[in-house]
């Protein structure tokens, strides 16, 4: 069965509630024609998980502008004053993680693991609620693993089989996503046949990969 699908088709697979991951940095690797999909057909409730909530204006900094994400798992929301705004009027909830703890939280999700153990945010804001180990006389939090019912990634090309390959810093969060979630929808610049990119090259396999999109037209 091909996994090459219109972008209208996206529709199909979104429901108010959802739990969605979301690769890029400040937008940049991130599914902007999905994100408007999502905006057009004002699916609600959203718990998202990504590495910032963006601008007002791009990646998914435009969901939480709409008012469609309920609750927010990200590194910092400092470049989208919605975000701030609405995590003050109590419309949003925001967890805060930090950077590296939130993408080994997420490498825990794809990989099955339980959880990790990490210094950081000992003695902070960060360890509340949160149990404490020790280990060798030295405290940690049990950081517990986070997955999402669909993770929505960019990548520059992929093949009709769904093997990726990115294009340089864009890479950033999306090949980890790809491992933590029940389905994974990928917007490409570009398709390619079987055999076209060197397999060396492959950043994501295509096993992981159940949808593709291709921004040009397919």
């Amino acid at each position: 069965m091909s996994k090459l699908i219109c972008i209208e088709q996206v529709a199909e697979f979104l429901y108010d509630g959802m739990v969605a991951m979301f690769g890029g940095f400040l937008g940049v690797g991130t599914p902007e024609e999905i994100i408007q999909v999502m905006i057009d057909n004002s699916v609600s409730n959203i718990t998202l998980i990504a590495n910032d909530t963006s601008f007002v204006d791009k990646g998914v900094g435009k969901l939480i502008a709409n008012r469609q994400v309920t609750k927010a798992i990200v590194s910092h929301i400092g470049t989208n004053p919605s975000t701030g705004k609405q995590m003050i009027a109590n419309e949003i909830e925001v967890e805060l993680v930090p950077q590296g703890t939130l993408i080994e939280r997420i490498r825990c999700g794809g990989s099955g693991l339980g959880g990790f153990l990490t210094p950081t945010g000992i003695g902070t804001m960060v360890e509340k609620g949160k149990q404490k180990l020790v280990v060798d006389e030295k405290e940690y939090l049990l950081e517990t693993p986070l997955r999402a019912n669909i993770a929505f990634i960019k990548a520059k090309a992929a093949d009709r089989a769904g093997n990726l390959i990115y294009d340089k810093t864009a890479r950033n969060f999306n090949p980890l996503i790809a491992m933590a979630a029940d389905m994974v929808i990928a917007e490409v610049d570009e398709i390619v046949e079987i055999g076209a990119i060197d397999p060396d090259q492959v950043i994501t396999p295509g096993i992981l990969v159940d949808k593709i999109i291709c921004k040009r037209g397919c």
